[in-house]
């Protein structure tokens, strides 16, 4: 037996539409449209439906709806069926992960050189947040300096979804290599290398956040005065993990005035880092608890002296707040790890994915796919 065909209904929403004003639109009745409203809104809500979404409709010959769907960002579509009774899901497409390089010459600004180059520029924050306390921007920076970065970008149906994440840059000054490499794990740890020996590791508290206030005088965000700003911030959603930068114990887990609810971790007895403004803290959580460079001690928030959700980290060596991004006494406690062989071959490893991705076909000498 033969099934009658589907009747095909399908629109744009622009602005001002409402799902039931496009389900009426459709031809469904008020019943249908109220049940397959409360079903989408379980799994979407509702308040985000923007023009460039696209709705659905599939009727069956005799009027009845059969399959009702809304396509909103980055391939992710939301799904109601009837059959037996009416159930909605939600439908996101696996993305593929396309691996991507690029080299640029500086002659103005790392920012510049990267928007020149087709390469994201956002990578200039990752830079800065490795490099800056080691390199000089301004003084080190003469002009014609090549930056190399291998990079990955998730995308479907080859639309770029999310941010692209770095995982390898080498700046080279003449007289000095930098290299970093970004783990492809969710620790963010990176390494940094000079002339191919380690010097540097860093756990970012937040991964892949923005550098957003950099240590030291500014001007006062809430207040207006300058005063000195002790640590670094760093922008990121309310509840995105917070990561210890590096092995330690839970010297203190509370509320500290304009801070906000904090976290603290002794390196030591001479280094501490503070976790600030935090929106919440694991329950198993406790003062006294030893702790791993990477593990997850509380989510970003905007507790305390806050004008929106970021990470105020901090570093402290005998009571003395110093620039997270520069002081290298907090590195020497998670480098163990990445001296010898298991770090050389990390950084052996970057090379040579960054150096398959330039020399192929796809890739010559600008940022393409592999």
């Amino acid at each position: 037996m033969i099934k009658p065909p589907l009747a095909m209904w399908s629109r744009e929403i622009v602005s001002g539409d409402t799902l039931d004003g496009l389900l009426a639109e459709a031809g469904l009745t008020g019943p249908a449209r109220a049940d397959t409203s409360l079903a989408i809104s379980a799994e979407y809500d509702l308040r985000r439906l923007r023009p460039g979404h696209i709705l659905t409709v599939e009727m069956s010959a005799n009027g009845s709806p059969r399959r009702v769907a809304l396509d909103v960002d980055e391939g992710v579509r939301i799904e109601a069926t009837f059959d037996d009774t009416l159930s909605a899901r939600v439908v996101s497409p696996e993305p593929e992960i396309v691996v991507l390089a690029g080299t640029t010459s500086i002659e103005s600004s790392i920012f510049t050189a990267l928007e020149d180059s087709r390469i994201p520029p956002r990578f200039a924050v990752d830079l800065a947040q490795m490099l800056g306390g080691t390199v000089d921007f301004r003084r080190d920076l003469g002009g014609g300096e090549t930056l190399r970065l291998l990079w990955r970008e998730a995308r479907i149906e080859g639309d770029t979804i999310g941010q692209p994440k770095i995982a390898f840059a080498s700046l080279d000054l003449g007289d000095a290599l930098y290299e970093v490499v970004w783990p492809e794990d969710a620790t963010g740890r990176a390494t940094m290398y000079l002339n191919g020996e380690v010097v540097r590791v860093f756990a970012e508290p937040v991964k892949g956040a923005r550098l957003s206030s950099v240590f030291g005088r500014r001007k006062h965000p809430i207040y207006g005065n300058v005063r000195m700003h002790t640590g670094v911030d760093f922008a990121a959603p309310r509840g995105t993990s917070v990561r210890a930068t590096a092995p330690g114990r839970i010297a203190f887990i509370g509320r500290r005035g304009g801070y906000g609810r904090v976290v603290e971790i002794a390196h030591g007895t001479e280094t501490m880092t503070r976790y600030a403004h935090l929106s919440a803290v694991p329950d198993s959580l406790a003062e006294g608890q030893r702790i791993a460079a990477g593990d997850t001690i509380g989510g970003v928030g905007a507790t305390g002296t806050a004008t929106g959700p970021n990470l105020h980290y901090e570093v402290r060596v005998d009571g003395r707040p110093t620039d997270p991004l520069s002081d290298e006494r907090l590195s020497e406690a998670v480098e163990g790890e990445a001296q010898g062989n298991a770090g050389l071959d990390r950084l052996a490893e970057a090379r040579a994915r960054f150096n398959d991705a330039l020399s192929s076909d796809a890739a010559p000498s600008t940022p393409e796919s592999l």
